[in-house]
């Protein structure tokens, strides 16, 4: 992989990843923009404890544009993208409408191709894997930054989930603070070791899962299962094998075999609800132990976190989404339609032949 860092016209950064060591990214940003201005605020919700970010600049990005209009693409002639250049395999930049931006964090938009038409599922595994190694270097540059205590790496993929732009990509959020998910985790793993005398949830979690009825695949150094307590109708979690806080702990054995278990999770997931159904709209989602901020949470450490992915769809049958509706909005309380062995052995029938 060769990184190569630039700017653009308004000052964002921008970085390529390049599968060959002799690529040269030299070309300029030509567009006459204007620094970017942002509204970023952080505010705390005194009653439930949590973060809300108000960034009402926001209202202002790019929505459905035409194809032959779309940002991500590649610059072409006269017709000016994001990205300066006219080709690419990976590349990072700074989110032009960024719901978190200087002390409030950063966001980034990762291009997974440059190939507007595609997807992540139908990438090969050397592109896969390029990718996997962007979000670990991204991973390992924000860490450093005073602002951030956690990075996401995520990506939404479909109208119904709320993408506005359809290349493929995703987003990078780098928060000033550990994210309500993660602190509900870590309160978890912190009582299950005081509980048990030092045994890890993760851990326990995992080896209940393991050749069980809600296994959907296993490798060497993977295992996809649904969560005995699925939120969502269709949802697999990712973990390697051995357990690591993030990203940049994963072996590189873990790391090879990465593009190909999770390219055939993201194939699956498009053949659940069978032929000629429009892509399955998901969100895939890593989640990494915070840098910081981990006192709150007695006796627990970056290393009792477990890096794991969470991949699930709003589609709960053909032609049918689940609405987050008045229990789930209003309570939190989840109420799914699919039984979570139901879904694993749907998942386990699409498999690729």
């Amino acid at each position: 992989m060769k990184k190569t860092s630039t700017r653009l016209a308004d000052g964002r950064e921008l970085i390529y990843y390049d599968l060959g060591d002799d690529t040269v990214r030299d070309a300029v940003d030509r567009r006459p923009l204007d620094a970017t201005v942002t509204t970023s605020e952080i505010r705390r919700d005194p009653l439930l404890g949590d973060a809300v970010a108000v960034a009402s600049h926001r209202q202002g990005r790019t929505y459905h544009p035409p194809a032959d209009e779309c940002p991500l693409c590649p610059s072409a002639g006269e017709r000016l993208s994001e990205i300066p250049d006219s080709s690419y395999d990976v590349v990072v930049f700074e989110n032009r409408f960024p719901s978190l931006a200087g002390d409030s964090g950063r966001c980034e938009v990762v291009c997974f191709t440059s190939d507007h038409h595609t997807s992540f599922a139908r990438l090969d595994e050397r592109q896969a894997r390029l990718v996997l190694d962007a979000w670990t270097d991204r991973t390992a540059e924000l860490s450093h930054l005073p602002s951030v205590e956690q990075v996401f790496c995520f990506e939404n993929r479909g109208a119904e989930i709320g993408v506005t732009l359809q290349h493929p990509h995703g987003q990078i959020y780098a928060y000033p603070f550990t994210t309500p998910r993660t602190s509900l985790m870590l309160r978890q793993v912190a009582a299950h070791k005081e509980a048990t005398g030092g045994e890890n949830l993760f851990d326990a979690v995992l080896e209940r899962e393991l050749d069980g009825e809600r296994i959907v695949l296993t490798s060497e150094h993977w295992v996809a299962f649904v969560p005995y307590a699925a939120h969502w109708p269709y949802e697999v979690h990712l973990y390697p094998r051995r357990r690591v806080p993030d990203l940049l702990g994963l072996e590189e054995a873990a790391r090879a075999e990465f593009p190909r278990v999770y390219l055939e999770l993201l194939r699956r997931f498009d053949r659940i609800f069978g032929e000629g159904e429009p892509p399955t709209p998901y969100i895939a989602a890593w989640h990494q132990a915070p840098f910081g901020g981990l006192e709150e949470f007695d006796g627990v450490t970056r290393d009792d976190f477990a890096l794991h992915l969470e991949l699930f769809t709003i589609r709960r049958t053909s032609g049918k989404l689940k609405f987050l509706a008045g229990s789930e909005s209003g309570m939190n309380v989840f109420i799914n339609d699919v039984p979570p062995e139901r879904a694993a052995e749907r998942l386990r029938e699409v498999a690729s032949s």
